[in-house]
């Protein structure tokens, strides 16, 4: 992290034991919390973090970002060296399994293992050729939903449970962290708003250079998680990761879309600690 910038993290567990890290998309209420406790009692210490422009992180113009995708995985491997010595066990979910990935490439002796959770090997954008894009039909749905006030945390929250129900998501879940997202987000303007709940920061994020070819120098154990019915990130992406990092887990949640449900807490915790 540069010196200007403050990241907004939350810890479970022995802060001696092994670090977990667990970066958000872009809040970190994006890691349920019964995987984080899950962890927790499995010995580690797990820190969840937000983002920069989300949740108790730096915000400065969400509409503008001053950093890269490379500055944010910069920011990972800072704050892993800050936490603890030891390397870390790195996990991202959607976008910030986007941030995980570079910061293993571009910080290999700062993480031990790494987890990528409904994630894609490739920036936002133009999807490559051989990788399964967002379901065309429930884009269109979700994108036609009307757009709430944001200043209203019940509007905001109901149009987060609208559009989880569209993505084959909890819509009570979805509802229940939006309005957790809205309370911790520094202020109520559409800009903050939609950069917390709806990850926008990343349409205007400098992604460049492309890392997908890389992805055969990560040696570090490294487990795959992804939802079989994800409308947004289709599992032949978490598919692709699982094929081209050596000796990746997969590890498909058959009755899971978009989001980590709370339901498969254990699960997920498990096989994280196995890595």
């Amino acid at each position: 992290m540069s010196e200007n910038v403050e990241l907004g993290v939350e810890h479970f567990g022995d802060p001696a034991a092994p670090l977990v890290l667990l970066a958000g998309a872009p809040t970190m209420l994006s890691w349920p919390d019964p995987l984080c406790r899950a962890l927790a009692r499995g010995g580690r210490h797990v820190v969840r973090y937000d983002l920069r422009d989300a949740g108790a992180s730096t915000t400065l113009d969400p509409e503008a970002p001053a950093y890269t995708l490379r500055d944010l995985a910069a920011d990972a491997a800072t704050l892993a060296r800050e936490l603890d010595d030891r390397p870390a066990h790195l996990a991202g979910i959607g976008v910030s399994g986007m941030v995980a990935q570079v910061a293993a490439l571009d910080h290999p002796e700062a993480f031990s293992a790494l987890t990528l959770v409904g994630t894609r090997p490739v920036a936002p954008g133009p999807v490559d050729d051989d990788l399964p894009d967002h379901d065309a039909a429930t884009m269109r749905r979700r994108f036609a939903l009307p757009q709430p006030d944001w200043s209203d945390r019940a509007a905001v929250a109901d149009f987060a449970a609208a559009g989880a129900a569209i993505l084959g998501d909890d819509p009570a879940e979805a509802h229940a962290r939006a309005e957790r997202v809205f309370d911790r987000a520094p202020g109520t303007e559409t800009a903050i708003q939609t950069a917390n709940q709806m990850g926008m920061v990343f349409a205007r994020l400098d992604c460049k250079p492309r890392w997908r070819e890389r992805l055969p120098e990560l040696a570090m154990p490294t487990l795959v998680v992804h939802g079989r019915r994800d409308r947004f990130f289709p599992v032949g992406n978490g598919e692709a990761l699982a094929r081209e990092i050596p000796d990746a887990r997969l590890l498909v949640l058959e009755h899971a879309a978009t989001a980590l449900p709370e339901a498969a807490a254990d699960d997920v915790a498990a096989a994280m600690l196995a890595l």
